[in-house]
């Protein structure tokens, strides 16, 4: 009995021995070779995306109307809301102080007239008088020479006496004309075809110029038939502005529906604290729909003078010091440092040493080393 457990152990120590060995023999037998590696190639495209960028609805032109005398409201003809045509008078103002101003320098002026008509009849008596005495004066012994050359003096003095009077008489028009330019002030007139958009007086108020520009205005008229889109453009899109474009942009106020204004006028200047150059669109706005003030979501079209290179966005990687690509080369990886630009779909463009139809690793990592030979393998073109 014991012989047959004996015979039974070593038979059992047998096959666990001759099982062990059998994977160790497979796991050397392996072969081993290059790690097979998806790649795309890079292409070389035109780019033409859109960004959303925020911009401003403005007035084409917009107008604080101060007083520009002194005195009292009188009429009030335009509310706010109101649509005014450029000269319409929108308020009038009395100042009686303004007629006495006008007598005043209508009465100096007629002085000034009835001085002149005295001047210029001494001057042609004065002138009368020494042509005599000068005809006298060839007939030797008749005038004597002294008394001739007074009488022209005397003409000369007249003379110059009618030409300051003529200077008095236009210094005397020029105050009552400006005299008058003030009463025309008394009449507040539009200056262009708006719409009041604020009202700040009643009949009966004082009102005046002493408080200036940062004083309430009367009134405030904007133009609102045109209007002024400003949209900020980051520096880096601001390469390829041309006037004349048409871009398409929304408001809150009517949500799905499109407007667009073209491109009229550019800054050519960045601004220092937002990087961005500030680019004005016109906007027709002939049924008054959009406001001044109103904020509107812009689709800014971006476009190169030449094609751009364009890989995977998977394929960019980034370490704590540096972005690039992985270039597959003669089987052999190498990291190229590139500079992303903007995304066209699953696409992204890049700047670097790269040429259209490089070999890249489709999924860009770390953890293919510079130099590790690879067996490339042809990925889906990305679209």
């Amino acid at each position: 009995m014991k012989h047959l457990l004996t015979i039974g152990f070593l038979a059992t120590v047998a096959a666990s021995c001759g099982t062990g060995t059998a994977p160790h023999s497979n796991a050397a037998a392996a072969p081993s070779g290059p790690r097979a590696v998806e790649v795309v190639r890079v292409l070389e495209q035109p780019l033409d995306v859109a960004l959303s960028l925020p911009g401003e609805l403005t007035a084409y032109q917009s107008v604080a109307i101060h007083a520009r005398v002194n005195g009292f409201v009188k009429t009030v003809s335009a509310d706010r809301g109101s649509r005014v045509r450029a000269g319409d008078i929108i308020a009038t103002i009395e100042a009686p102080e303004l007629v006495a101003q006008r007598a005043e320098a209508q009465s100096k002026l007629q002085a000034a007239e009835s001085q002149l008509a005295v001047t210029r009849a001494r001057a042609e008596s004065d002138r009368g008088t020494f042509d005599k005495l000068k005809a006298a004066s060839a007939t030797p012994g008749v005038v004597a020479g002294n008394d001739v050359l007074i009488a022209e003096k005397t003409a000369d003095a007249s003379q110059s006496q009618v030409a300051s009077a003529q200077q008095t008489i236009e210094a005397a028009r020029q105050s009552l004309n400006a005299v008058r330019d003030i009463e025309g002030y008394l009449r507040v007139t539009a200056p262009f075809s708006g719409v009041v958009t604020e009202r700040n007086v009643h009949p009966g108020a004082f009102v005046g110029p002493s408080s200036g520009m940062s004083g309430t205005p009367m009134f405030q008229v904007v133009d609102n038939n045109r209007l002024r889109l400003v949209v900020p453009v980051p520096e880096a899109y601001t390469s390829e502005l041309q006037t004349g474009a048409s871009v398409p942009f929304s408001v809150a106020a009517y949500p799905g529906q499109s407007f667009s204004g073209t491109v009229a006028r550019i800054a050519q200047a960045v601004e220092v604290a937002t990087r961005t150059m500030a680019v004005e669109l016109d906007v027709a706005n002939p049924r008054g729909q959009l406001a001044p003030g109103t904020f509107a979501t812009v689709t800014w079209p971006v476009r190169r003078s030449a094609p751009s290179l364009f890989v995977p966005s998977a394929s960019v990687t980034s370490t704590t010091d540096r972005t690039f690509v992985i270039r597959v080369r003669g089987g052999k990886t190498e990291w190229v440092d590139v500079r992303t630009g903007l995304t066209s779909g699953p696409l992204v463009e890049v700047f670097g040493d790269l040429t259209a139809g490089d070999e890249i690793a489709g999924r860009g990592t770390d953890e293919l080393r510079p130099g590790t030979a690879v067996q490339p393998r042809q990925a889906k073109p990305a679209a």
